[in-house]
């Protein structure tokens, strides 16, 4: 039904809206609280312990949706146990020119060209300064697209430096489709300098309460599996925090059920044709570190059961974004009841046990 609602409504359009009411809802002192009580996750086996945090439900928004840190806490009050903000670059940039989202409802997928689309890391910062909530924010970070690949360290640099002091962790997100020549910097020459100059940014400017600020990277789920083991590799030689994975992918199923004219939109595919992808890299992942790094699993996430499978395969936290735009305000919700139902039917006492 609200997939059938939202339908009627330009993408774009559909997000601003929501945005708008979801900040008028944090604005007004009591009811992001209330909401909390009553849609948050209420059983304490789903908490999970990870980065030095106590998160109520290993379920996440994916960054993307609050992209200037804007509604974070009334998104938290959804039901979500953490919020991805961003992606945030170091300059403001408008993003590519519209129409760039697109639904593809009969495959509960949607295709974005947004194009790292915000206000800029200053501004991020200037907003995350006054959090008060109990929210859990990662914060994500890009590459401005007129700096060239060159110049991507100073630029990730810069807003690790403004950031870091806000966030609960931080993301090196390498793998957006749209931004020319991002994807490149996933290649580890490339990879190793970056992140050991965000590393270095992040420990110059520490956290919240003065702690480490966990780093993460980002990776998209259309690189080989040779890469991807040298990701990993990379990751525990850097001593990362964690990974992400994935991003939106730039290949096209022959089996999407939308019209062809849509489906050969340029740009990332998220949703459900994602799911069986990133999946595999999800568990090729945990083979190769064992265990040693927090793996975050995203992609082609609707239910409960898609939750459990993806902690079943080594994934301490899951994220999700077109799950719930297609599942609508109460989806979180939903999930963590799900969730919650599924671990009372297995042998394991809590959400650790059954991990890996």
């Amino acid at each position: 039904m609200f997939s059938l609602v939202i339908a009627r409504v330009p993408a774009e359009t559909a997000h601003h809206l929501t945005m708008r009411a979801l900040r008028a809802l944090q604005a007004v002192p009591g009811v992001a609280a209330l909401l909390r009580r009553r849609l948050g996750p209420r059983d304490p086996a789903l908490a999970v312990r990870a980065f030095g945090l106590d998160f109520p439900s290993p379920l996440g928004l994916a960054a993307g949706f609050d992209k200037d840190a804007v509604a974070y806490e009334a998104l938290g009050a959804f039901g979500f146990g953490h919020v991805e903000i961003g992606t945030v670059t170091g300059r403001p940039q408008p993003g590519n020119p519209r129409p760039r989202l697109f639904r593809l409802v009969p495959d509960r997928a949607v295709i974005n060209r947004m194009g790292f689309n915000n206000e800029g890391s200053e501004a991020a910062a200037l907003r995350l300064r006054s959090r008060t909530g109990r929210t859990i924010v990662g914060v994500n970070i890009g590459k401005t697209k007129v700096v060239p690949e060159a110049e991507a360290a100073a630029d990730y640099v810069a807003s690790t430096e403004r950031l870091a002091p806000h966030a609960d962790y931080l993301v090196v997100n390498v793998s957006s489709p749209n931004t020319p020549g991002l994807r490149n910097l996933q290649a580890v020459e490339h990879l190793r300098p970056l992140l050991t100059a965000v590393r270095a940014a992040a420990d110059r400017a520490p956290g919240p309460g003065g702690r480490r600020v966990p780093l993460l990277v980002k990776i998209a789920p259309d690189l080989a599996d040779a890469d991807i083991d040298a990701v990993a590799d990379l990751a525990v030689e850097l001593g990362l925090d964690g990974v992400i994975a994935t991003n939106t992918t730039i290949a096209r199923d022959a089996t999407l059920l939308s019209p062809p004219a849509l489906v050969k939109e340029t740009g990332g595919l998220s949703g459900a044709p994602l799911k069986d992808r990133s999946l595999d890299v999800l568990r090729r992942l945990r083979s190769r570190t064992g265990g040693r790094i927090t793996l975050i699993s995203v992609g082609g996430v609707e239910t409960a059961d898609d939750v459990w499978e993806r902690v079943r395969a080594g994934a301490t936290l899951v994220q999700a974004y077109t799950g719930m735009l297609y599942g609508g305000p109460l989806w979180a919700h939903r999930v963590n009841r799900g969730l919650s139902r599924r671990l009372r039917e297995s042998a394991f006492a809590d959400l650790d046990e059954a991990r890996g």
